[in-house]
C-alpha cells in the first residue's frame, strides 16, 4: 500500500434525496487533495453524515458524482476506504461477553502486530476488558483500534470521538495527523468538538442545509486574530460565527417536518 499514491476525494454536483423526497444534499462540489485532513463542519441536520455515507458507499450516489483517487467507487469498488460512525456501539455483538484480544484478532491484529500495539497504547485500551462490562467510552476506544488496525487510504469519521476523554482524544488526533504525514492516506472528519484541533486540519468544509457554503484550505480563511473572552480558539471562533449565521439564515424549524426528523434520528445526526 505504501507505493500507492494517496487518493484525492472529489464530488461533482452531488445531489441526494431521502426516500420521502426530502433533500439531503444539493449540488455538492468539492476537491479534497491527497493527504489532506478535512474537518466537516455544520449544524445538526446539515448533511454531514449523509455526505460521509455516500463517500463510503453506504448510500448509493448518482453515477460520476464521486471520485476517489480518480475513479468512481461505485464502478470500481471501495478498497481501502474506512468509515467509522456512532452506530457501532449499538451493535449487540460488541455488547456480549467477549474479550478485546479476540476482537482485535478478528480484524487482522495478528497480521499488523506493531500497528495493533500502537493503537492499544494510544487509545489506552485494557486487553482484559470484557465488552459487556465496559462503558460506551471504553467501547468506543476498542472500535477505533479495530477500525484503524488495517492500513487504510481513505478514513471517514462521523463524530467518532464524542465518547473519548480529553487525553485519549488528543492522542488519537495526533496519531491521525502522523498517518497523513507518513503514509499515503486522506481523512475527512465530521465533528462538533473543536478542542485540540486548532493546528490539525489542512482543509475545512462548511455544510448548511445540504449545501456547501465554504470550503478550502484552512489557512485561506480569515480567522479572528484574537481569542474570544470565553477562551475559544481561533478555529472555534470561525466555526461559531459560521453556525450563528446558519441559524439566522435557516430561521425557526418548521413544524410538521416529521419525515426529515425521522431521517435525522435514523442517521444519528445527518
Amino acid at each position: 500500500m505504501a507505493s500507492t499514491p494517496a487518493p484525492s476525494i472529489v464530488t461533482k454536483k452531488l445531489n441526494f434525496k431521502f426516500p420521502d423526497g426530502s433533500p439531503g444534499l444539493q449540488n455538492v462540489s468539492l476537491e479534497l487533495p491527497p493527504r489532506s485532513r478535512t474537518l466537516l463542519i455544520g449544524a445538526n441536520g446539515s448533511g454531514k453524515t449523509t455526505l460521509l455515507r455516500l463517500l463510503s458507499g453506504k448510500r448509493l450516489a448518482p453515477t460520476d458524482t464521486i471520485s476517489i483517487g480518480g475513479v468512481d467507487p461505485f464502478k470500481h469498488g471501495l478498497e481501502g476506504v474506512t468509515y467509522l460512525g456512532l452506530e457501532w456501539v449499538l451493535n449487540p455483538i460488541v455488547r456480549t461477553d467477549i474479550d478485546v484480544p479476540t476482537l482485535l484478532k478478528s480484524v487482522g491484529g495478528d497480521f499488523y502486530p506493531d500497528r495493533r500495539d500502537e493503537l492499544v497504547d494510544i487509545l489506552d485500551v485494557d486487553l482484559t476488558w470484557r465488552m459487556h462490562a465496559v462503558s460506551d467510552g471504553e467501547r468506543r476506544r476498542v472500535q477505533l483500534a479495530m477500525g484503524l488496525l488495517r492500513p487504510w487510504t481513505v478514513l471517514l469519521l462521523d463524530e467518532i470521538t464524542v465518547d473519548l476523554d480529553l487525553l485519549s482524544r488528543h492522542s488519537f488526533l495526533q496519531f491521525l495527523k502522523k498517518e497523513t504525514e507518513t503514509r499515503e492516506c486522506t481523512i475527512v472528519y465530521a465533528t462538533h468538538i473543536l478542542d485540540n484541533l486548532a493546528s490539525w486540519p489542512s482543509h475545512l468544509v462548511h455544510l448548511h442545509q445540504g449545501r456547501v457554503k465554504e470550503w478550502g484550505r484552512f489557512d485561506s480563511f480569515e480567522v479572528p486574530s484574537q481569542q474570544a473572552a470565553d477562551g475559544n480558539s481561533q478555529l472555534g471562533q470561525l466555526v461559531l460565527g459560521w453556525l450563528a449565521d446558519d441559524l439566522k439564515e435557516r430561521g425557526p424549524r418548521k413544524i410538521g417536518s416529521a419525515g426529515r426528523a425521522y431521517h435525522g434520528l435514523a442517521g444519528a445526526g445527518v
